[in-house]
């Protein structure tokens, strides 16, 4: 089967043919990948900035949004059937007996460092033709989003995102914790991630606010003003302005990976705020951050900074949910999102090229 795949030893990046994969144990699970969405951690990998080959391959197939159909099942399986459409997880435990997250199906929580990811750590990830895995890690998507079902990942950073904001909101004495000052968030960037969290925003009833560097015609824009949000523009307002413009800011949703804006916009965090980093940021030259401010924020105003990674099989199963619930409220801005298939065969092109905001490999 053709998968597309990194050779960091040679800094390679090349489609390749592979042995297909064969179910080995009872609750394994085999899918033909229908598509799999291109992001910007595949172009990272891709750039050689990051990525491991599973132990004793000199190469890794790419990709960790996936939407596959079931073409076959273990004995022992009996959450899935033939033909049901299905995305996977992406995040697998670590072996050690000591990290209780991973025992608990929590890997996201892993203490050790020692798990595994597909497409991007020691695991090879969905940018084929077939995958398989145990059903515990595949999740079953109704036939009515087959569309736009590549989509559940990455929205399963902002289902994560808002898991931990739930948690975290919760320290607030009772009453003030469904107060309309509260009810303030902003979005930073405008790329998949951050449209998909602010769709989840706008569902929750947050006057949700855009801030991006992009004009006010861009398609981005144009997407996000359509399910409710509001733009600011970045490019005309430094963070200073917001609190002006919005009142108390009680949730920030960090979706750029860019560190100077991030932290600039941190100082302006309402009091009783959360800011939630999702974003990694890639091999820069350091910033300088106004610490002292920054801390006595968090002191005076009781403030909080999370940062989140990689959604556990809940995130997965409550973004289907949250995917149904956009299509029935606003069909054409999810479906606007994705800009661009493309055949496996032209994956290597899509992934090194940039543009658009959301591109998909169509393999079946």
């Amino acid at each position: 089967m053709k998968a597309l795949a990194v050779f960091p030893s040679s800094r390679e990046v090349r489609l390749i043919d592979q042995p297909e994969p064969v179910i080995a144990g009872p609750t394994e699970v085999k899918l033909r990948i229908l598509d799999a969405g291109i992001c910007g951690t595949d172009r990272e990998i891709t750039s050689f900035q990051y990525g491991t080959p599973p132990v004793n391959s000199p190469h890794l197939v790419i990709g960790h949004e996936a939407l596959g159909e079931v073409i076959d099942v273990g004995s022992g399986v009996t959450g899935l059937a033939r033909g049901d459409l299905a995305v996977l997880t992406v995040r697998r435990p670590c072996p050690h007996d000591l990290c209780g997250p991973c025992r608990k199906g929590r890997q996201d929580f892993c203490i050790t460092g020692d798990f595994t990811e597909r497409g991007i750590k020691g695991a090879h990830g969905y940018m084929t033709e077939f995958v398989v895995d145990d059903e515990r890690y595949i999740v079953k998507v109704p036939k009515e989003l087959r569309e736009v079902a590549v989509l559940i990942e990455p929205l399963t950073v902002g289902e994560k995102a808002a898991e931990q904001a739930r948690v975290l909101k919760q320290r607030l004495p009772g009453h003030l914790k469904d107060d309309p000052s509260q009810l303030n968030a902003v979005v930073l960037g405008a790329g998949p991630i951050g449209m998909l969290g602010a769709m989840k925003l706008v569902d929750a009833k947050f006057n949700t606010y855009l801030y991006y560097r992009g004009k006010a015609d861009s398609p981005n824009v144009k997407i996000v003003s359509a399910i409710g949000a509001r733009f600011i523009s970045s490019a005309e307002h430094p963070p200073a302005d917001l609190a002006k413009m919005i009142g108390n800011i009680s949730l920030v949703y960090e979706a750029t990976g860019v560190a100077k804006i991030s932290f600039d916009l941190l100082s302006v965090l309402g009091v009783n705020g959360i800011f939630i980093f999702t974003g990694v940021p890639g091999v820069r030259e350091p910033i300088e951050i106004d610490a002292e401010l920054i801390m006595r924020n968090l002191v005076l105003n009781n403030q909080v900074i999370c940062g989140t990674v990689n959604a556990g099989r809940a995130s997965f199963e409550e973004g289907v949910q949250d995917l149904v619930s956009f299509m029935l409220r606003f069909p054409a801005a999810v479906r606007a999102l994705i800009t661009a298939r493309m055949p496996l065969d032209g994956a290597r092109d899509a992934v090194l090229a940039k543009g658009g905001i959301k591109s998909i490999i169509t393999v079946a």
